[in-house]
């Protein structure tokens, strides 16, 4: 691999591992990428994560979706997603509406407003991309799609079995001691 990260890093010699150069790239490219969209949204009082939710809200229709769906389907997946809602909520952009079969079912809609502001990001969303990555070919940001792919299938594959291992755990009972 070439020396251009360890360049950027101030690192005198190459890295030990080349999976290291390569985990470090793409945690040091997706932070400036992070930047340029972060400075767009703050303009519309928004972070990368609420303008995710209202873009998985718009493409799910009028019907909405069940909080945990919203969750799931997020680019990068965090805990805070109640707290994601309850913003934009209290900005007017979403409504949660509880299920008439289920009251334990939360469906999140999008309003009039939030689907006005999601519209509106849409050409300086799509400006950012082709600043961003417009200087690749249609083959190398298929090529660099594929291989992230790659990259997050096994973690995200391992993730996965992990949280179905604690879940499947029951807790042990203690028998109780003869008193």
């Amino acid at each position: 691999m070439s020396f251009a990260l360890a360049q950027e890093l101030g690192k005198k010699n190459p890295f030990d591992l080349p999976e290291e150069e390569a985990l470090l790239n793409i945690v040091r490219t997706s932070a400036a990428l992070s930047i340029a969209f972060e400075r767009e949204f703050r303009q519309y009082d928004l972070t990368d994560a609420s303008y995710n939710v209202l873009r998985i809200l718009r493409g799910s229709g009028p019907s909405g979706k069940l909080c945990s769906q919203v969750g799931r389907e997020l680019v990068a997946q965090g805990p805070d997603v109640t707290r994601l809602i309850d913003r934009l909520e209290r900005k007017g952009l979403c409504e949660r509406r509880r299920s008439t079969t289920d009251r334990r079912a939360i469906w999140v809609v999008i309003t009039p407003s939030g689907l006005d502001l999601v519209n509106r990001l849409d050409e300086p969303v799509k400006a950012l991309l082709k600043k961003a990555l417009g200087h690749m070919s249609r083959k190398e940001l298929e090529l660099v799609s594929e291989l992230l792919v790659k990259v997050r299938t096994p973690v995200c594959e391992q993730a996965l079995a992990a949280a179905e291992a604690s879940s499947s755990e029951s807790p042990k009972v203690q028998p109780k001691a003869n008193q």
